[in-house]
C-alpha cells in the first residue's frame, strides 16, 4: 500500500514538473500569481463506520479555522497544503461515552484550476496523514488511535475581489480510518472509518 502511494505521488510530481517546464518554454506569457494563501472556517462532518459487532460509533461534527497555502506550477496546475486541527466527541450510539480526541490531518492536494471571468473553479485530489492526539477515554480506562494515511478529493471555487484578494468556497472528502485500541488490550482493537466531509468558506490572498 505504501509503495503504491509513493509511486502515485512521484508520478504526479514528475507529470507536474514536465508540464511546468513546457509552460515555461511556451510563448504563453499570461501572468499569474505563483502563491496564494487562504483562511477558512470549516465544518468537519465525519461519516463513521466500524467493524464492532452490535455497536455503531458516532463522531461529532465540529467547526474550526483552517489555513492553506497553494503553489502554482503554471496557470492551471497547483499543489495545496491544508492545515487544521479538530476535536471530536466519540461515543457508541445509545451506549458508552468514548470521550474525545483531537485530529491533525495535514493534506496535500494537486489541483487543476479553470478560469471563468472573476470565477476560478478547481478540482483536486491528494493524500492526508492524520495524527490523533489528546485522547480522553470517557467511560473507559484508556483509548488509543493509530495515525493513518488516507486519500482526499476536493472541489471549490475562488471569486476575485481585486488583483490580490478573493473569496473561496471549498468542499473536501477525506477517506481515512484508524485502528482503535481499548484499555491497552490488543485483543480489543477495532477498525473505525471516519471519512469526514469538509465544507469551508473564507478569504484568500494572492502573492
Amino acid at each position: 500500500m505504501k509503495k503504491t502511494i509513493f509511486t502515485l505521488v512521484m508520478t504526479s510530481l514528475f507529470t507536474l514538473t514536465n508540464v511546468n517546464a513546457q509552460e515555461a518554454n511556451s510563448n504563453d506569457d499570461t501572468a499569474y500569481n505563483k502563491w496564494q494563501a487562504r483562511f477558512r472556517i470549516i465544518a468537519v462532518s465525519p461519516s463513521p463506520d466500524d467493524d464492532i459487532d452490535g455497536a455503531d460509533v458516532d463522531i461529532s461534527t465540529t467547526f474550526v479555522p483552517e489555513v492553506d497555502f497553494t503553489y502554482f506550477f503554471n496557470k492551471h496546475l497547483a499543489a495545496e497544503l491544508i492545515l487544521a486541527t479538530t476535536k471530536h466527541d466519540v461515543e457508541i450510539e445509545n451506549g458508552a461515552d468514548l470521550g474525545n480526541v483531537w485530529l491533525l490531518p495535514p493534506t496535500l492536494n494537486f489541483q487543476y484550476h479553470f478560469y471563468v471571468n472573476d470565477f476560478k473553479p478547481y478540482v483536486g485530489a491528494g493524500l492526508n496523514y492524520t495524527i490523533f492526539y489528546g485522547e480522553d477515554a470517557g467511560d473507559l480506562e484508556d483509548i488509543d488511535y493509530d495515525s493513518s494515511i488516507g486519500f482526499s478529493l476536493q472541489t471549490g471555487v475562488d471569486y476575485s475581489l481585486n488583483d490580490k484578494w478573493f473569496l473561496n468556497l471549498d468542499v473536501k472528502k477525506l477517506f481515512l480510518k484508524t485502528d482503535v485500541t481499548i484499555n491497552n488490550d490488543s485483543s480489543n482493537k477495532a477498525e473505525v472509518e471516519i471519512n469526514p466531509l469538509i465544507i469551508g468558506f473564507g478569504v484568500g490572498l494572492k502573492f
